[in-house]
């Protein structure tokens, strides 16, 4: 039948479908381009990695490790940093000054550095407690000083509550050579669960509440407190270090 012999209202309501399906289409492919849009987008806070595992690998590459101590451990000089991982300002030395603390003393052999534990930003002490034994018990390998820096890179917004079971098997997963499973039978280790009871001994004891906090020293020595008003400029650190070397 041709249209000229169609009733206009059935031409109507043919047109009128067919504006319909076209509309509907063009719908589902805006729709379908917005959610593709928003999944590419990474989103503010959020825990994709600012530093490639292979930047992490390279920085640490050949430096001996053992427990919570980075580092030769004859170096004449150690540095004891103590952080809270979910620690913003912790993240900004982490990112801003350790890279080149280890590259100009820590892998020469002139600086040891070691990890302890002071509960600051973490709101949680049960929280707390899982994070740092979770990167202790890499540390039963060797390994936790990739889990640290992993965790600083990948660190969340504060109090957002992104330290979750998940989120600390998927820093481990990519720590490389980790054995998964020797890793979560230590974290049941009280041993581990005690250093952290020590390490805030420690800190109160040095009179330290906030974090990063630094002590310096060399064998058998003074211990010195270390303040400085930066997180992400090293030459105070260099200073303070050359001062103790010379010494």
């Amino acid at each position: 039948m041709s249209q000229e012999n169609v009733p206009a209202g059935t031409v109507r309501r043919t047109r009128l479908r067919q504006l319909g399906i076209v509309a509907g289409i063009v719908g589902v492919i805006l729709i379908a381009t917005a959610c593709s849009s928003t999944n590419d987008t990474p989103k503010p806070n959020s825990t994709q990695p600012v530093r490639s595992r292979a930047d992490i690998a390279s920085l640490l590459a050949g430096i001996p490790q053992r427990g919570n101590t980075m580092g030769d451990p004859k170096a004449p000089v150690t540095l004891e940093y103590f952080g809270d991982l979910q620690c913003p300002y912790c993240r900004k030395f982490t990112l801003g000054v350790l890279p080149s603390l280890i590259q100009s003393y820590v892998r020469g052999g002139k600086l040891k550095i070691e990890y302890r534990s002071l509960e600051t930003a973490t709101r949680d002490p049960e929280v707390f407690k899982t994070q740092q034994v979770a990167a202790l018990a890499a540390g039963q390998q060797n390994k936790m000083w990739y889990f640290i820096e992993l965790f600083y890179h990948e660190q969340g917004e504060e109090d957002s509550g992104y330290v979750t079971e998940s989120y600390l098997q998927g820093l481990a997963q990519q720590v490389t050579g980790l054995n998964l499973i020797a890793w979560t039978v230590a974290r049941n280790d009280t041993e581990l669960a005690n250093t952290i009871s020590s390490d805030a001994q420690v800190a109160n004891s040095a009179g330290f509440t906030g974090t990063p906090s630094f002590v310096l020293s060399k064998p058998g020595g003074r211990l010195y407190r270390l303040k400085v008003g930066t997180y992400t400029e090293a030459a105070p650190y260099d200073a303070a270090i050359e001062k103790l070397l010379k010494d």
